[in-house]
C-alpha cells in the first residue's frame, strides 16, 4: 500500500494507475487479503462520483493528505 502511495503522489507511473495520478491520498481502506482489496477497489470504481465524495467526506470531511499516516 505505501508503495502505491509514493507512486501517486509522485506521479510515478505504476501499471494499475497509468494515466491518472492523483495530488494527494484523501482516502484508504485496509484490508489482509489482495482479493478483497481487487474486490473494494472495482466496487468503488463503478460507483457514481457522488458515492465516491460520500466515501471521502465519511473519513475525511477535510480533504487533508493522509499520505503522511499510512
Amino acid at each position: 500500500m505505501a508503495k502505491v502511495s509514493v507512486c501517486h503522489c509522485r506521479g510515478v507511473s505504476a501499471c494499475h494507475c497509468e494515466g491518472s495520478f492523483p495530488k494527494q491520498s484523501v482516502y484508504y481502506e485496509i484490508f489482509r487479503d489482495v482479493r478483497n482489496v481487487i474486490s473494494r477497489e472495482k466496487q468503488i470504481k463503478g460507483g457514481s462520483r457522488a458515492k465516491k465524495i460520500e466515501l471521502i467526506n465519511g473519513m475525511n470531511a477535510g480533504w487533508k493528505d493522509l499520505y503522511d499516516g499510512l
